[in-house]
């Protein structure tokens, strides 16, 4: 397991930002690849290039950062199967473990002890259409699933599929606004207008670092 080589775009420590973990100083492992191209993607540059490196030497380096927490995203991390190996390995290693995945692959044989937070992509990512459904059943307390808004129609139907699949008595659910498409201000008065019991959140790694990467 610790052999296991992925092409990694950037590994760096700072504060979470996104999620239920939001604020807390963490490790982030990037991984390079991603089968979307959302319109609003602001991690395009892990879409290619990066280094081969091992899990034993991800691991070695995440443990030499002052914190339990570690994130392991991407691109979309799922695509490399070795993504698996990794968070194991994390996780054996006593850390908090999360990955963020964009919901178009199976989180079936990601480790019990990770907690998944998934994205449901939405109409104005131009992927709705990758979504994979079957990960719902899937879900737990320990797992998020995350909306990114681009609009009020995006509001509408994540509002409406939320409802749908019970999604709340699953899982926390994350409405988020995408960065310079949605004002926040607007999303916070649609949530409270509607009364929708789902936690709202921004993008606190924007707000402190505006684009700034490996922050």
């Amino acid at each position: 397991m610790l052999d296991t080589r992925l092409r990694v775009s950037e590994v760096f420590y700072s504060l979470q930002g996104e999620a239920s973990r939001v604020g807390l100083p963490s490790v982030f492992i990037r991984l390079t690849g991603c089968p979307l191209r959302c319109g609003y993607c602001d991690t395009s540059y892990a879409f290619q290039g990066g280094e081969w490196r091992t899990v034993g030497d991800l691991l070695a380096e995440t443990c030499g950062h002052p914190t339990r927490h570690v994130t392991v995203s991407g691109g979309e991390p799922l695509a490399q199967k070795g993504c698996l190996d990794l968070l194991e390995a994390l996780c054996d290693a006593g850390l908090d473990v999360s990955l963020e995945t964009s919901g178009a692959l199976s989180i079936e044989r990601v480790d019990g002890r990770v907690a998944r937070i998934v994205d449901i992509k939405t109409p104005g990512s131009g992927e709705v259409e990758r979504n994979f459904w079957d990960n719902i059943p899937l879900l737990g307390p320990r797992d998020e699933v995350k909306f990114v808004l681009t609009g009020e129609p995006d509001y509408h139907w994540a509002r409406a599929l939320a409802q749908e699949y019970g999604l709340v008595a699953r899982c926390p659910v994350l409405f988020s606004p995408a960065f310079g498409m949605l004002e926040p201000t607007t999303l916070a008065e649609w949530i409270l207008r509607d009364g929708l019991n789902v936690r709202m959140q921004v993008q606190l790694h924007k707000l402190l670092w505006n684009e700034a990467r490996g922050r």
